[in-house]
């Protein structure tokens, strides 16, 4: 939807690619058909906003590290990011892709159909990031010697305090002086209205809601964590980037500004 408009923010051609390989209700979002759809709501329109800020901000820092030199990227929790596929990586890339085996054998067969070639070197890594998840990247053959940028977008809301303290370690562990790391972030809401949030979900029987997925738990603002850890990090509220790319930022009392307003974006690099 994004990248249907005159100036977008960001075009990935996968996008709707993988929504029409889901089919249903996701083919009907892509194709504008239903009036009602959430996505075509105020919060809709908001929310499209946010991933074009958020993939756009993501893009140019995988582009810093490419003029950097740096040829080992790792997705945390890939999902269906089509970087691999889109973005202009040097020869001698390798990406590796973290996440469970389902998903990435969706997005590979999905795209293996079309004939579509990946950009870099691929490499799956199939783990749950609860698992030991350093071990298996390395059996893939990831260098900790050489620099390397990773990614964790979408992410740190699907784990408990704990977890996020151990990837933010895992990470710092395996990377090499030079190395990138890019975080996706929120504020945890109020005890009481996420409790709130998530019963009404849950009576809802909707099983997959996302307040039934979520942790509301933050171990340590990623800025502060990896400064503190020899790394170079700088925060962007996601409101600050929505008014720089020129996006309206939803109202603090809106659906959609209760969301935006607690997210933060975070680069840094390796000292």
């Amino acid at each position: 939807m994004e990248a249907r408009k005159d100036e977008p923010l960001a075009v990935d051609k996968y996008a709707e690619v993988f929504c029409r390989a889901v089919g249903g209700d996701w083919t009907v979002a892509v194709e504008g058909t239903d009036p009602d759809h959430p996505l075509q709501t105020d919060f809709g329109k908001d929310f499209v906003n946010f991933q074009g800020a958020r993939t756009k901000y993501f893009d140019e820092y995988f582009a810093r590290a490419i003029e950097a030199g740096v040829k080992q990227v790792v997705l945390l929790a890939a999902g269906l990011d089509s970087r691999a596929y889109r973005l202009p990586w040097a020869d001698g890339t390798v990406v590796y892709e973290l996440d469970q085996p389902r998903v990435l054998e969706f997005k590979r067969e999905t795209l293996d159909r079309r004939g579509e070639a990946p950009t870099a070197q691929r490499r799956e890594v199939p783990v749950d990031l609860r698992e030991d998840w350093p071990r298996a990247l390395l059996e893939k053959g990831f260098d900790p010697s050489r620099p390397s940028a990773w990614i964790a977008e979408g992410l740190l809301i699907y784990l408990p305090a704990t977890a996020q303290e151990q990837l933010f370690a895992g990470i710092d562990a395996l990377a090499a002086p030079g190395s990138f790391v890019g975080i996706e972030e929120a504020v945890p809401m109020p005890d009481e209205a996420f409790e709130a949030k998530r019963a009404e979900a849950l009576a809802s029987g909707e099983e997959n809601a996302f307040f039934t997925l979520v942790y509301n738990q933050q171990h340590a603002p990623a800025e502060t964590w990896f400064g503190e850890h020899g790394w170079d990090a700088v925060a962007t509220p996601l409101h600050q980037l929505l008014a720089a790319v020129g996006r309206p930022v939803p109202g603090p009392d809106s659906e959609a500004g209760l969301m935006t307003g607690t997210i933060t974006l975070v680069s840094a690099t390796k000292r």
